[in-house]
C-alpha cells in the first residue's frame, strides 16, 4: 500500500485489504498505489496513450498464479466520479479495487460478453462486501 497524496476520506489499509481479499480468485502479490491528478495523468499517457488521469490503471507483472502486479487508483478522479454519481467514497474505491483486481486476473471488458462476465463478477464481490451494485445505482 503506498500513498503518494494525502487524500481527504482516502480508504484505510485495511479497508484496502479486505477489498483485495475478496476480489482475488488466486494468490497473488499487488501493490495499491493511491496517487495524485499529475502522476495519474502521466501513467495513463505513458501506457495507454491517453492524455488524461483515470480513475484506476493495473499493471500486470505476472498473468498466472501467484499473479504480480501494481494497481494505481488517482484519488482526485475517485473523488470526483464518487461525488458525480452520488455514491460514498468508500463505495467507489472499492468498486474501482475490485475492478482494477479482476483485470489483474485476466478479466476485461473489450466485448460486450466479457464485460457483462466482468461487471457480474464485480456485482457478486461487492455484495459480499456490502455494497450495492455499481452498475445500477
Amino acid at each position: 500500500m503506498q500513498y503518494t497524496v494525502s487524500a481527504v476520506g482516502k480508504p484505510t489499509r485495511a479497508q484496502f485489504r479486505r477489498w483485495v481479499r475478496a476480489a482475488l480468485e488466486h494468490d497473488a502479490r499487488v501493490t495499491l498505489r493511491i496517487v495524485g491528478q499529475k502522476e495519474g495523468r502521466l501513467l495513463n499517457r505513458a501506457y495507454r496513450n491517453k492524455d488524461y488521469a483515470t480513475n484506476v490503471l493495473t499493471f500486470v507483472f505476472k498473468d498466472h498464479a501467484p499473479f504480480e502486479g501494481d494497481l494505481a487508483l488517482c484519488a482526485p478522479v475517485v473523488a470526483s466520479e464518487a461525488r458525480a454519481q452520488k455514491k460514498s467514497l468508500a463505495a467507489h474505491y472499492a468498486h474501482l479495487t475490485v475492478h482494477g483486481l479482476l483485470h489483474l486476473q485476466g478479466y476485461d471488458h473489450e466485448n460486450d460478453r466479457d464485460a457483462q462476465v466482468m461487471e457480474r463478477r464485480e456485482t457478486q464481490i461487492l455484495a459480499k462486501l456490502g455494497y450495492a451494485d455499481p452498475y445500477t445505482c
